[in-house]
């Protein structure tokens, strides 16, 4: 199962991305798609310590929703960005292509980065510390969600 996560996160989703316009229509949410892929981005960037978060959920609550990500559950249409709660951010990459190339080299680095730091475990704001495999699992959840959210697949 694990390699077919990996083969979504490596090959289709890339694939997908190209099939992605400035116009094409979101299902929910208030992202453009250029935000969107800005936004995996960002979340690449957290993963790899490269922009630190602090976790917000109640530690409580951690191991549910460690559960959660090792579960086959999928994250439902509007749910919410703990590190934005507000509108989405401006788009910061002068277009689409920029954003999905900026995206790329930025999955290129956190394979770097878990590689160089075997063990490792970073912060997500949600779902706390992950090492490389958490993290992976949470890429594979985060990409199928906003992959529906642009109707680039049905599952």
């Amino acid at each position: 199962m694990f390699t077919e996560k990996l083969d979504f996160i490596n090959n289709q989703f890339p694939e997908l991305l190209k099939r992605l316009t400035p116009d094409t229509p979101r299902k929910w949410g208030l992202m453009s798609p250029q935000q969107m892929v800005e936004h995996l981005t960002d979340y690449i960037r957290v993963a790899t310590g490269k922009s630190p978060a602090s976790i917000v959920t109640v530690e409580e609550q951690l191991p549910a929703y460690k559960r959660f990500l090792d579960s086959d559950k999928q994250f439902k249409p509007e749910t919410k960005n703990p590190l934005n709660t507000g509108d989405p951010n401006p788009v910061r990459m002068k277009d689409l292509q920029g954003a999905i190339d900026e995206y790329l080299e930025e999955m290129n680095a956190f394979y770097l980065f878990f590689e160089k730091h075997p063990g490792i475990k970073t912060i997500h704001p949600s779902f706390g510390y992950l090492d490389a495999d958490d993290w992976m699992r949470m890429q594979y959840k985060h990409l199928k969600h906003h992959a529906r959210q642009f109707g680039l697949i049905n599952d």
